[in-house]
């Protein structure tokens, strides 16, 4: 997620990483849920994914899972917050688990009919909400802390006390208000969830802030100063599923977006027990948010296919995707 603010700067800036950027690019195929060719001057998608690997590895799953719809024309944005562990039918499998096991099923080396971690990803998140997923952004954590960091950090508001343990065992505090954070101090916020009373709802929400504030800090005229910063947070440590030739459209269509209109959605939701814990979103809220991010695209709404999810007397049990061991612990 922060990696998509290292993308949207200013022409000069773009012109310096066009080098670094074309290494990364890696696009997807056309959607099957994408009726004509996707581009920038029609309303298009973009998902950004956030992976729990510290480098560059085939072996990641998705912390932060992001569908951004955006209308050049209407010149508004919707974000759409999918929690991790969202009950969800994985993509070229039989398999019902947690939508960030997605990646793991599609390596070919666990599922001959896996297309890849990253567009494993994507047509899951189709089947999810009906939508096609366009394009995307995935950084690691490393290149989510060094883009932060080269950004000159970025600008919070702590709404509760809480303390996160980061890699090395040590433990960040956080206090209410107001806070410049570093790279470490960054990823340590958008991941922390037990100590939130929201959960995953919470997480999202700081995980959106954090993006917004980098989106912002990216368009300053000082972010030209820190190109070499940038090179090796981006070049290093993440994947672009769009054109390089495309990125100063993409940086003018953010531009000219009043932040009054980009909108941020939830998709509601139950926590439930199963054998481990599962966020549950029902058919009927699948339906609900497809409608809605269909419209934005100016698609019209179709029926999204139905899934067998547990019901309210549905408190424990084994769902029939946690095979292999994908989920054996408890999320941070």
């Amino acid at each position: 997620m922060g990696v998509l603010a290292a993308f949207l700067l200013s022409g000069y800036l773009i012109a310096q990483v066009w080098g670094a950027l074309a290494n990364t690019y890696d696009p997807l195929e056309q959607s099957s849920k994408r009726e004509g060719e996707a581009t920038l001057e029609k309303p298009f998608t973009i998902l950004l994914l956030g992976t729990d690997a510290r480098k560059v590895t085939t072996n990641w799953r998705a912390d932060v899972i992001i569908l951004a719809t955006v209308n050049p024309k209407k010149k508004s944005v919707k974000m759409v917050s999918i929690p991790r562990d969202t009950y969800v039918k994985i993509a070229n499998t039989d398999k019902m688990d947690k939508i960030n096991s997605a990646p793991y099923y599609g390596r070919k080396s666990v599922n001959p009919k896996g297309p890849g971690p990253i567009a494993n990803t994507a047509q899951t998140v189709e089947d999810l909400l009906h939508v096609p997923v366009d394009y995307y952004v995935k950084v690691n954590f490393q290149g989510f802390i060094d883009v932060v960091d080269a950004l000159g950090g970025v600008n919070v508001n702590v709404k509760f006390p809480f303390s996160q343990e980061h890699f090395g065992g040590e433990v960040i505090p956080f206090k209410p208000g107001p806070k410049l954070l570093n790279g470490n101090e960054a990823l340590a916020y958008v991941r922390m969830r037990k100590q939130d009373p929201r959960g995953d709802l919470g997480r999202n929400e700081r995980q959106r802030e954090v993006m917004t504030n980098l989106l912002d800090r990216a368009m300053s005229l000082n972010t030209v100063t820190k190109i070499d910063d940038l090179l090796d947070a981006v070049g290093q440590n993440m994947k672009l599923g769009i054109k390089v030739q495309d990125l100063p459209k993409l940086q003018s269509i953010y531009q000219d977006i009043p932040k009054e209109s980009i909108q941020n959605m939830k998709l509601k939701g139950e926590n439930k027990r199963l054998e481990y814990w599962y966020y549950i979103v029902s058919n009927q809220e699948r339906q609900r948010m497809s409608n809605i991010l269909r419209k934005h695209l100016e698609l019209d709404s179709k029926p999204i296919d139905q899934w067998d999810v547990p019901t309210a007397d549905q408190e424990s049990g084994t769902p029939s995707g946690n095979q292999g061991g994908m989920n054996g612990t408890e999320s941070p």
